[in-house]
C-alpha cells in the first residue's frame, strides 16, 4: 500500500502542489484591488492599520515577519509610504511600486502646496489608475503563479467592470457641484478633483504631511470669512479642531470628515469603491445648492 501511494504521489504533476503567492500590500485601496484579483485563491496582507497615518507608520514585529515571508509586495511607492521602503530592504519579495508602473497617470501637487512640482502620490484617486493597476496586479500574480493565471485575469476583468460602473455613477453624482469651491484638510484630493472636474480651492495644510503655520491659518481664515468657500472638510486621521477654529465667523459649512486612504473602512475587496463613493457622497451632501 505504501508503495502504491508513493507511486501515485510521484506521478502527480508538480503544479498540483503549487501555492498561491503570499502578497503584502501597504494601504486599503491597493489591498482592495489585490483582493479582487486574488478572489477566493488567497487573501493579501494589509499593513496599514485602522485609523493609522499612511505617511508615518511603525511596523509591528508580526508585520515585519509577513514581509519576510512574502512572495510579492504591491504598494503605492516610497513617496507615500517611506516606512515600507525602508522595510523592503529586509525582504527578498518581488516589489511592485504602482506609482512607477508604465502608464500610471501622474500629476504634481498644486502650485500653492509646500511640495509644488513634486509628484502627488495619491494616484488611486483617479479611477483610470485603478483600472491600469488591476491589470498590472493580475499580470504580476500570473507570473508568480502561472497555474492560476486565467483566474487572476478573469477576476481583474470583473473588478474593472465594477470600477468603471463606480466611476460613471460618481461622475453623474458630482456633476451638479463642479463649480462649487471647497477646502480640505490636506493636499490629498488633486487626482479626484481633476478627474471629476471639481473646484477644490484650498487645503488647510499646504504639504502632504505638514502642519500649517500661523500665516497659512490667517490667510485661510480670511478667505473663509469672505465667503469664498462653500464647505470645509476635516479628515478621519486628523483632529478637526484646527479646521473648525479657522472656520469661526465664516459662512462655510463643515462637511463630513473625509478618508482619502480608507483606513476607517473595513478592509476587503469592496474597500476601493466604498472609499471613492463615500468621498463623493460627502462632497455632494455639503456642496449641493
Amino acid at each position: 500500500m505504501r508503495y502504491i501511494i508513493t507511486s501515485i504521489l510521484t506521478t502527480l504533476p508538480l503544479t498540483a502542489f503549487a501555492e498561491v503567492p503570499s502578497v503584502v500590500t501597504d494601504i486599503p485601496p491597493v489591498h482592495a484591488l489585490v483582493a479582487q484579483v486574488m478572489g477566493t485563491l488567497g487573501t493579501p496582507v494589509l499593513l496599514l492599520e485602522k485609523g493609522a497615518d499612511e505617511h508615518d507608520f511603525q511596523l509591528r514585529p508580526s508585520q515585519m515577519q509577513s514581509l519576510s515571508d512574502a512572495d510579492a509586495v504591491i504598494w503605492v511607492g516610497p513617496a507615500l509610504t517611506p516606512w515600507l521602503d525602508r522595510a523592503l530592504r529586509e525582504t527578498a519579495a518581488t516589489s511592485l511600486p504602482l506609482l512607477d508602473a508604465q502608464g500610471t497617470q501622474l500629476q504634481p501637487f498644486s502650485n500653492d502646496s509646500d511640495e509644488a512640482g513634486t509628484t502627488d502620490p495619491h494616484a488611486w484617486m483617479n479611477p483610470a489608475n485603478a483600472l491600469l493597476w488591476t491589470d498590472l496586479i493580475a499580470a504580476e500574480l500570473a507570473q508568480l503563479d502561472p497555474e492560476n493565471a486565467a483566474t487572476y485575469r478573469a477576476n481583474a476583468t470583473a473588478a474593472k467592470t465594477k470600477i468603471a460602473a463606480m466611476d460613471s455613477a460618481i461622475a453623474a453624482e458630482l456633476a451638479p457641484i463642479k463649480s462649487r469651491p471647497f477646502v480640505t484638510f490636506h493636499a490629498a484630493y488633486g487626482y479626484f478633483t481633476a478627474h471629476y472636474g471639481l473646484t477644490q480651492a484650498a487645503s488647510l495644510a499646504l504639504g502632504d504631511a505638514t502642519t500649517p503655520g500661523a500665516a497659512r491659518l490667517a490667510a485661510l481664515q480670511s478667505d473663509l470669512q469672505s465667503g469664498r468657500y462653500i464647505c470645509a472638510f476635516p479628515e478621519i486621521q486628523h483632529d478637526p479642531a484646527l479646521l473648525t477654529q479657522v472656520m469661526q465667523g465664516s459662512p462655510a459649512k463643515l462637511g463630513q470628515p473625509l478618508d482619502p486612504v480608507g483606513s476607517s473602512l473595513p478592509p476587503g475587496p469592496d474597500a476601493y469603491t466604498t472609499l471613492m463613493q463615500t468621498i463623493a457622497t460627502s462632497l455632494r451632501s455639503c456642496l449641493q445648492p
